[in-house]
């Protein structure tokens, strides 16, 4: 038997390193879950865009905005209000937390360091709007939905708010903006996405639970009875559709900075990242039953989502980002 020649002994090492980077994207990708407080049933999530920033959720159950630091995995809540029921969660361009809150029937802030708590209650003529989501538009202004039939506008430096009726009627829910400033909601009942006239406040439908715009101001949209992911181009206003694998029921919607498509499917228990270039999906399932991930919101290199059946966040390292 011939010993083994230093050339040998350097092509192995080299085989040994391709294998470490084939493999390393698959143990990256593995999700990340933290533990919160039991009962709280968190709801939506908004990371903070800077790397190893705050998590945002709302603990919808018990009234409360939760902060996660995922560098220690340690959170704590605050109290929002008497009667405080919290949906949605975004970061503001402030870094604060910005909450709609439908047990209050008000746009909540919460300061991201001194935690200081804001609250501008909806006009008194428009009660019960079961507040969903929201996002801001390109001049600071706060956009909402509520599933009743509503969708609104805050202006927290003038404290202006006003309230429209939805033409569709009942089922705004998930709200967008565009890169250019274009403001779109779905609707979960009326089965359509609608453009807000972000000055005259008037809705144009489109044509949906949740929905997110991509780079190019393509809207993204999550089926739930189909179990599709819809894409609307406002260029061409032409629609595309692909089945997710099996039969699935997609609840949630997000984009991230890489333009790849991020859902979560009720059916198999899981995140699903979707590849418009490639059209292929591929599956995250929680390693705990029951997750019911309602939705879903990262930054670069994560995508964030809050298992409201097994009370703790999970993040999925984005592969490529």
């Amino acid at each position: 038997m011939q010993p083994r020649t230093q050339g040998s002994k350097g092509a192995l090492l080299s085989i040994i390193a391709l294998l470490a980077i084939a493999i390393a994207p698959l143990v990256l990708a593995a999700p990340a879950y933290f533990e919160v407080t039991r009962g709280s049933h968190p709801h939506d999530v908004a990371a903070a865009p800077s790397a190893g920033g705050p998590v945002f959720y709302t603990a919808q159950m018990t009234g409360k905005l939760g902060i996660l630091d995922p560098k220690t995995g340690k959170h704590e809540e605050i109290a929002l209000g008497s009667g405080s029921a919290p949906h949605g969660v975004i970061v503001g361009p402030d870094g604060a937390a910005w909450v709609t809150d439908g047990g209050q029937n008000a746009i909540v802030r919460v300061d991201a360091r001194s935690h200081a708590v804001k609250v501008w209650p909806l006009p008194k003529d428009t009660p019960n709007v079961n507040l969903n989501t929201l996002t801001f538009d390109h001049k600071g202004r706060v956009w909402f939905t509520g599933q009743s039939g509503y969708y609104g506008r805050l202006d927290p430096t003038s404290g202006d708010m006003k309230v429209w009726n939805a033409p569709g009627g009942r089922g705004p829910y998930g709200i967008t903006t565009t890169p250019s400033g274009d403001v779109y909601y779905a609707s979960l009942a009326g089965n359509h996405i609608a453009k807000i006239d972000v000055e005259t406040g008037t809705a144009t439908d489109q044509g949906a639970r949740r929905v997110w715009s991509d780079s190019r101001g393509r809207i993204w949209v999550s089926y739930w009875n189909t179990g599709q992911a819809g894409m609307y181009d406002p260029a061409t206003k032409s629609w595309r559709e692909w089945k997710l694998p099996g039969v699935a029921h997609a609840y949630s919607v997000w984009v991230d900075p890489e333009d790849k498509v991020w859902l979560t499917d009720w059916s198999t228990n899981a995140i699903v990242r979707f590849d418009p270039d490639t059209e292929k999906f591929e599956s995250f399932p929680s390693n705990r039953s029951g997750a019911n991930v309602r939705q879903m919101l990262g930054r670069a290199g994560e995508a964030w989502g809050a298992e409201s059946g097994n009370d703790r966040l999970v993040m999925v390292p984005a592969p490529g980002n």
